[in-house]
């Protein structure tokens, strides 16, 4: 097992923060994106320069704050902007990392359910009305309010370090050699295990739950069969794979318990490792400290 790397990005932000701040209505329910439609490739990138193998230092996470459109979350996005959720974490990420150009962080109400990062303007934007989706999905399947309202905080950090991933797999052109949607969930999850643990931890368990939620409610199609993300049964179980190869003794209950069948619960571990060790390598130039 790879040994926990805590200050690996120094990522204690404030992706907690921003979760427990919000209030839900949930008025509908919709099939999760993240945005991958706008995701178009942009030649303008700065280029990335070296001296002596150290990479330069050419951007900031920088924070927008646009307004909203929808009077339901006026009160939210005042919290926001007055609590400085943006500005704190794109801080800790600033002392953290390398870029070479600016990366925006942006919350607002976007008409429609869903989190993304965009190459066109790098730039990640999570939208209030996903806080909402995940809301109203964990009260389907049973959930309080109070319930339901802890598992959607927990469930927004995976998905927000999970658009993380594709930015930085964008601006530090990483040589992703499989499927990018799979390999940002897994810089999420490594993200919450090696950084954040059990809290970490905590998050992957909730979005792996909204997985299996929405593969119960819906057969795959054509379409879902020809999307670039994988199913989300699939998302569900390596979610849970990635847990159980972090710790095979302390998460022994998931194979016990037959939630992660046996045949692949015993090669979690390998994959676990190849995983980490992949992302500490990858980053490894980007760090600060």
């Amino acid at each position: 097992m790879t040994p926990k790397r805590r200050n690996l990005f120094n990522f204690l932000f404030a992706v907690a923060a921003l979760a427990l701040l919000v209030a839900c209505s949930c008025p509908s329910l919709r099939d999760l994106e993240d945005g991958s439609q706008n995701r178009k490739k942009t030649s303008t990138k700065k280029k990335k320069e070296t001296d002596d193998g150290k990479k330069k230092d050419r951007g900031d996470f920088v924070v927008e704050h646009t307004g909203v459109k929808n009077p339901a979350y006026e009160d939210i996005d005042r919290q926001f902007q007055e609590n400085k959720v943006l500005e704190k974490a794109a801080d800790k990420l600033n002392r953290s990392l390398i870029l070479p150009n600016d990366i925006t962080l942006r919350t607002k109400d976007c008409g429609e359910i869903n989190a993304f990062y965009s190459p066109s303007d790098q730039s990640i934007t999570f939208c209030y009305e996903l806080m909402e989706y995940f809301f109203k999905l964990y009260k389907l399947d049973g959930s309080s309010d109070k319930e339901a309202n802890e598992r959607m905080n927990k469930a927004i950090t995976f998905v927000f370090l999970h658009e993380l991933g594709h930015g930085l797999i964008d601006n530090y052109e990483l040589p992703i050699t499989g499927n990018e949607e799979d390999a940002a969930d897994r810089c999420s999850a490594y993200i919450c295990i090696e950084e954040l643990g059990d809290d970490g931890v905590e998050s992957i368990v909730a979005a792996a739950e909204a997985f299996a939620i929405e593969s119960k409610m819906s057969k795959p199609d054509r379409s879902s069969m020809a999307d670039e993300h994988l199913l989300q049964g699939q998302r569900f179980y390596n979610s849970l794979c990635m847990i159980y190869g972090s710790d095979p003794e302390k998460y022994a209950g998931l194979a016990e318990k037959g939630l992660l069948p046996q045949d692949r619960a015993r090669r979690c571990p390998t994959e676990y490792e190849r995983t980490a060790r992949s992302w500490q390598e990858l980053l490894k130039p980007w760090r600060k400290d």
